[in-house]
């Protein structure tokens, strides 16, 4: 049966250990440790080797008790910022932080359901295909730990995510693909009090290009959005450069660049009317996750919901995940939501019962 005190436990400790994406080294050896013994095949790669961090992803590979093609279960070990101190409090079934930080239920309260999930199977005796855990690093800044995992030690051509949030029975079968924007203007400097004529402003050329750009909701598939501006100096002296950072996203991958160009235009007009140049790049950030209807990963996380008596929801999100690198590569990858509700916030918190419901749900999914 399931542990709910174990898997509370699982949870709190894990909480109590700082993870900011990177720094995950800690919350790796504390699932290594509690890992070894079991007879489990536990490896570290290298991803962190690719951007700095300070471990890589940790992959388990548990050995099949019985029948069935093998399947593998994701969660992230890293939580965005604050999540340092985190001090989680329990009252009336539900986890939060003391308030000064997140909780960090994103994503450790996947990685406790996929645990308490496995030891339920095992403690019960319950058969399972060969399953494999992975457990990534720095997917909050871009999902790097799944984009550099080593494949070649998974072998499943399946992945359960869990890190959605929404209620258990949440399936998230539909993500958008995601380009970072980079525009920078050129203008030429002048006084600005004596000659200002002379001069031409980047900040009035990016002005006019942002005031022609559709922004936010493009339609229903579609948005984009200019986070951040920086550039210019002194009042008295018309600014020569200036950079803007955004994004775009679609689930469209044809709208995505459309709305892309749509964009560089829009700064190909405005330089063109006031003189300057600039430069406009883009990079694709993770690929757009569309799991088809046939699939046979959805069917059976539907028949699951339906022996568990859940209320399951098909839906599609605006957001990305590691979901959209499995599904990248190639392997059929649902997302599911494991009942985390105000992630990113300081209002964090996650019903234990909620968790409980995941665990069966994981459960079930892991006896295929």
């Amino acid at each position: 049966m399931i542990n709910t005190d174990r898997m509370t436990t699982t949870f709190l400790d894990l909480l109590r250990i700082d993870s900011p994406s990177g720094r995950e080294k800690l919350v790796a050896d504390h699932l290594c440790a509690l890992l070894s013994g079991r007879g489990y095949d536990i490896h570290v790669d290298n991803a962190g080797s690719f951007f700095g961090g300070d471990t890589g992803n940790v992959i388990v590979r548990v050995p099949a008790t019985g029948p069935g093609e093998a399947v593998a279960f994701c969660a992230h070990m890293d939580c965005v910022e604050p999540c340092q101190g985190v001090e989680p409090v329990v009252a009336d079934g539900i986890v939060r932080s003391a308030g000064s930080t997140v909780l960090g239920g994103d994503d450790k309260a996947g990685i406790s359901t996929i645990l308490e999930a496995l030891f339920h199977l095992e403690e019960d005796k319950v058969p399972h295909p060969e399953l494999f855990l992975i457990f990534t690093v720095c997917e909050e800044s871009g999902m790097i730990g799944a984009k550099h995992l080593d494949l070649s030690r998974i072998k499943a051509k399946e992945v359960v995510v869990m890190d959605s949030s929404g209620d258990v029975g949440t399936i998230i079968v539909r993500a958008p693909s995601k380009a970072g924007l980079s525009i920078t203007f050129h203008g030429r400097s002048a006084h600005a009090g004596i000659e200002p004529e002379k001069g031409v402003s980047a900040i009035q050329m990016a002005a006019k290009a942002v005031s022609r750009m559709k922004l936010l909701r493009i339609d229903e598939e579609t948005v984009a959005n200019l986070g951040r501006i920086e550039g210019g100096g002194q009042t008295n002296i018309v600014p020569d450069s200036v950079t803007l950072t955004g994004e775009a996203r679609s689930q469209s991958d044809a709208k995505l660049m459309a709305q892309i160009e749509h964009m560089r235009l829009c700064c190909v007009e405005a330089c063109r009317e006031l003189g300057g140049n600039f430069d406009f790049s883009h990079e694709i950030s993770y690929p757009a996750m569309d799991v088809p209807a046939h699939s046979m990963l959805l069917h059976r996380a539907l028949h699951a919901c339906n022996d568990l008596g859940l209320t399951a929801a098909v839906k599609g999100t605006g957001g990305g995940s590691d979901a959209n690198i499995f599904s990248g590569k190639g392997l059929s990858c649902i997302n599911l939501g494991i009942g985390m509700s105000r992630v990113h916030t300081t209002d964090e918190f996650i019903r234990i019962e909620d968790m409980v419901k995941a665990v069966q749900l994981t459960a079930a999914l892991m006896q295929r």
